[in-house]
């Protein structure tokens, strides 16, 4: 036993490494659950001593206790984030909100295509991409069915937006709570360095599309006074249940932009406006809807990657980045930007993120906060921009195609792929223009 034990410890960094790398192929191919591979990983992890099972070693606290790499800011910020949007969106409150948006295109499906994009990436900003996108299909659906015309064009709008939109804010994109969480960025800094790049981002995308598809979004006039008379009044299923909860997800992102004065972590400001809300329903109801599969992959992983991060194998990749870059800033912010791009096409690009902020903070213990801060922003730029890529790049990405699938308006990977990479890749050579000039330019 002690010659095995002897074995784990001398070969830490290489098992480690497997692991990480045996569950990532398992999560791309998604022949099983992504949260069964997370936590079969974890278990081994610990199992096989890379991480500590107690707390206490021989009276002293075990600084490789497993439960000290997972990220608690992250989970909490997750799970209350998600109470708060399940039970505002059991309101109605922002079906309408998109429809009263949609009446005033007039119908005009150019318009629309417009309208969507925008309350996509506005909405993907403050609630997350999935549930965005959830609550907009049934509309599109309908919308595409009054005027006789193909949903997809509106659906792919949707998911480029949705990406787009959800790379602006701290809690718009989950690589973005983890990089928030890991790097000590507020909400602030995320609206003061993200927010002005991905709306030129955003609005060159939309245009794209616009052109790409005018031809397919023509509709006859009679078609168009329908949605333009489309009648919202019954839309909102409980007033005082909308006005609650949209006051409570607006004092939760005040309390996000005062996070510099109050020094309050923005998982505890998400999880006291959670639990106010929660004081007016029935928990359990509420609970039974958040995505808990979602909640223990991220545990699972950052146990397996908190294995390598022990064994030592994050700072040796560290150290490998910035000998391959010959320590130059301007080529490791460019290297991170294009291979998180690229890679989160094909990829998760949750289990990357989560992998690279580990790396990227080895990279600013032994460099420096002000070397490592454009890295920070390069690695939010290309993993939340390239989810675009595929249809498989992101979770909303997946949702939307499979929903459209199951109606008949099959959107084949090949062909979203000519949309969304070539949008992607725009995107990043302006995010590519955007970080030279802001951070690496002396």
């Amino acid at each position: 036993m002690e010659a095995l034990v002897e074995l784990i410890n001398n070969n830490a960094i290489v098992i480690s490494a497997i692991i990480l790398l045996v569950a990532y192929f398992f999560i791309a191919t998604e022949k099983i659950s992504k949260t069964t591979v997370a936590l079969v990983g974890a278990s081994i992890t610990i199992i096989l001593g890379l991480l500590g099972q107690n707390k206490f070693t021989n009276g002293d606290i075990d600084s490789f206790y497993f439960i000290n790499f997972i990220d608690f800011n992250v989970i909490f910020l997750l799970v209350s984030m998600m109470i708060i949007v399940i039970i505002s969106s059991r309101s109605g409150i922002y079906n309408w909100l998109a429809n009263e948006m949609l009446k005033k295109t007039g119908g005009n499906p150019k318009l629309i295509l417009l309208a969507l994009g925008a309350f996509t990436a506005v909405a993907s900003a403050f609630l997350d991409n999935v549930t965005t996108v959830i609550l907009l299909m049934p509309i599109t659906f309908l919308i595409a069915e009054v005027l006789e015309i193909d949903p997809r064009p509106f659906l792919i709008t949707e998911i480029i937006a949705s990406n787009i939109g959800g790379t602006s804010t701290l809690i718009g994109d989950p690589p973005n709570i983890i990089i928030g969480s890991a790097a000590h960025f507020s909400f602030l800094d995320f609206i003061v360095e993200l927010t002005g790049i991905v709306f030129i981002i955003f609005v060159v995308a939309m245009a794209i599309l616009f052109f790409i598809f005018r031809k397919q979004l023509v509709a006859a006039p009679e078609k168009m006074e329908l949605i333009k008379n489309l009648d919202n009044t019954k839309t909102i299923k409980n007033k005082k249940l909308a006005i609650r909860s949209m006051t409570i997800l607006l004092l939760v992102i005040i309390g996000f932009m005062l996070h510099d004065i109050t020094h309050i972590q923005t998982c505890i400001v998400a999880m006291f406006g959670a639990s106010i809300l929660l004081i007016f329903e029935k928990p359990r109801k509420v609970f039974k809807d958040v995505e808990w599969s979602t909640i223990f992959f991220f545990i699972g992983l950052f146990i397996i990657i908190g294995g390598l991060e022990a064994s030592g194998g994050i700072k040796m990749m560290s150290e490998w980045l910035l000998k391959v870059t010959h320590g130059s800033l301007e080529a490791t912010t460019m290297v991170v930007l294009w291979a998180s791009g690229i890679l989160s096409g094909f990829i998760d690009n949750i289990p990357y993120t989560a992998t690279m902020a580990p790396l990227v903070e080895q990279i600013q213990i032994v460099m420096g906060r002000d070397y490592a801060f454009p890295i920070w922003w390069a690695l939010s730029l290309g993993a939340c921009l390239g989810g675009n890529i595929t249809i498989i790049g992101a979770a909303a990405n997946v949702i939307v195609s499979e929903t459209a699938s199951s109606k008949d308006f099959k959107i084949p990977f090949l062909e979203y792929m000519k949309y969304g990479a070539s949008i992607t890749l725009i995107a990043l050579a302006i995010s590519s223009v955007y970080l030279w000039f802001r951070f690496l330019v002396k």
